[in-house]
């Protein structure tokens, strides 16, 4: 009773106050997790021309995704010397109020000059965090700009290999954000939504590229989140740390994906770079590892998708393929199959069904089950690299590359 409790506080905890059934209101979907709103309905096939194009518009530079909370989806993206925040109407992704800020930034290894992090949308605010450490608070009906931090300059942080990376979490009326601090004991840094002041610091941590996720202890709210060196629990309220243990090496690495909870007692941490994987049990101040290896679920950026003890997910890196999709049974790391070099790409659950945006540009509805995946349909959706996470809300799908963000009906 008590881990139902748990699970149902959880998901109440983190969803914002205004929640339309079928949004996206931040990284990985409602609960973090790569999964839609339970009541998503997909479409089981399409037409040889692929699903139905919404809309389409011209974008500036980034790998952030869109957030989307009933009529209106925000878009952050860099346009000349200005990372800005931009709402669109989801009906035919014209802009309704849009808000910049200077940006110097250009990365240190590769990669883009734009945004990485994927807003939040939590009632009536928007967040967003920039590639060089600016964090912004915006009112969603109008656009008015309610604070920024900068939060690189305030706490010393470093912009690492691709500029921060790390999407903010809102809980409990705090912004957790893994600011990367860590020669000002701020490696994590909590944020009053609604005044943007310092409530608390915390680890001497730099700054990852995962997402943190939420944790529900029966009445207390904690954070987990994979910094550049260590996953670690922290409660929300005070900072506090309840345990933590090393993940991730020096070096040209990143930790990108975001840590995945079951149940509120185990969890699972994924990466490339010979990192690899982890599985454990734990409670509030205590963790016990159950596995940890290199060989069953290496994720460079893609977060798995969990269900009913089984991960699927894409085991590899984009820029060293081959890049397989793999089942692996979590309770053991046994690899149940493989579907090898599929691709590099990112994973959504809905109604049933995968649907896999591949770096590639194709988009691939599958079906996922222990015994192995069937392709029910597939459609080049963009030309070029696409790495921004795409979103799922309402039936539609949102997918950008560096030059523009489309919007598809794949949902019945």
């Amino acid at each position: 009773m008590n881990g139902l409790r748990n699970v149902l506080l959880g998901a109440l905890l983190l969803v914002p106050t205004v929640l339309d059934a079928g949004d996206w209101p931040q990284i990985l979907g409602p609960h973090r997790n790569g999964k839609a709103a339970s009541d998503e309905q997909l479409l089981n096939e399409w037409p040889a021309s692929g699903p139905a194009e919404v809309w389409s518009r011209p974008v500036g530079h980034a790998f952030a995704g869109v957030a989307v909370a009933g009529p209106r989806v925000i878009l952050f993206h860099r346009e000349g010397e200005q990372e800005v925040t931009e709402c669109l109407n989801a009906a035919d992704g014209q802009s309704v109020w849009k808000q910049g800020h200077a940006t110097t930034f250009y990365p240190q290894v590769g990669g883009g000059d734009g945004p990485l992090c994927v807003p939040v949308i939590s009632g009536d605010r928007v967040v967003t965090f920039g590639a060089q450490g600016v964090l912004s608070c915006f009112r969603l009906a109008s656009g008015e700009r309610l604070w920024m931090r900068k939060t690189h300059e305030d706490f010393r942080a470093l912009e690492g290999y691709f500029g921060a990376g790390s999407s903010p979490i809102v809980v409990d009326g705090l912004v957790i954000v893994n600011v990367g601090g860590g020669r000002q004991e701020a490696g994590v840094v909590a944020f009053d939504l609604q005044t943007g002041e310092t409530r608390w610091t915390q680890t001497q941590e730099p700054a990852g590229y995962s997402a943190p996720v939420l944790v529900a202890f029966e009445d207390r709210s904690y954070v987990l989140m994979v910094t550049r060196y260590k996953c670690v629990l922290l409660d929300a309220e005070t900072g506090a740390i309840g345990f933590e243990f090393p993940f991730g090496q020096r070096g040209p690495t990143v930790n990108g994906a975001s840590p995945i909870v079951i149940d509120n007692a185990k969890l699972f941490v994924t990466a490339s770079y010979g990192v690899g994987a982890a599985y454990a049990q734990f409670s509030r101040q205590h963790f016990d590892m159950l596995w940890q290896r290199d060989d069953v679920l290496s994720a460079q950026y893609c977060t798995p998708i969990y269900e009913d003890g089984i991960l699927y997910g894409i085991d590899g890196r984009e820029d060293v393929p081959p890049a397989d999709l793999k089942a692996v049974e979590l309770k053991t790391g046994k690899r149940l199959w493989i579907e090898p070099s599929f691709g590099y790409g990112t994973l959504i659950s809905a109604d049933g069904k995968l649907l896999i945006q591949k770096t590639d540009g194709d988009l691939i509805l599958g079906k996922a089950s222990p015994e192995g995946f069937r392709k029910l349909a597939h459609h080049r959706v963009l030309n070029g690299e696409v790495r921004a996470l795409p979103a799922l809300a309402n039936g539609r799908f949102y997918v950008r590359n560096d030059r523009v963000l489309k919007c598809f009906q794949v949902g019945r």
